[in-house]
């Protein structure tokens, strides 16, 4: 075969250290657009940006250039030195560790990407450690309590 293809889609969650609530309403639209073009340098044509003040959700396709791991990692450093540029209060900002991924079927797209585009309505009534144990549930992901929070 002439020609790699891929038809990868991912779901990518992250917060901020110790949900601490960072992402206020001054900065969230700006890091969501400094997110959503990271992702596109690391060669993905699609992706879609949610979240509220202490955590992202990030919907794309992975293509086939960078692994997994090595794509969230240059995500979240530049997005962490993109915050602190955003004055002097930031300067202090920190994403957790870890990370989950989760992968997203095609012809499940449009309802990811709703979710993702309803964070703030979802939050209303959710708290992020409640979601992201529903998130590990659904994909059969087996954790302790003790190693998912920092």
């Amino acid at each position: 075969m002439p020609q790699s293809l891929t038809g990868l889609y991912a779901h990518l969650v992250f917060s901020t250290k110790n949900r601490k609530p960072w992402l206020d309403d001054l900065i969230r639209t700006k890091v969501h657009g400094y997110l959503a073009e990271t992702v596109r340098n690391l060669s993905s044509n699609w992706v879609v940006v949610g979240g509220v003040a202490d955590h992202v959700h990030l919907l794309f396709d992975l293509g086939k250039f960078v692994a997994p791991v090595k794509f969230v990692e240059q995500i979240k450093r530049e997005s962490s030195k993109f915050v602190k540029t955003l004055g002097r209060q930031y300067s202090k900002f920190y994403w957790q560790r870890g990370y989950g991924m989760f992968s997203v079927s095609p012809r499940d797209l449009r309802v990811a990407e709703q979710y993702v585009r309803t964070q703030e309505e979802h939050h209303r009534k959710t708290t992020f450690q409640d979601e992201y144990r529903a998130m590990l549930a659904k994909y059969n992901i087996q954790f302790n309590e003790l190693y998912v929070w920092d």
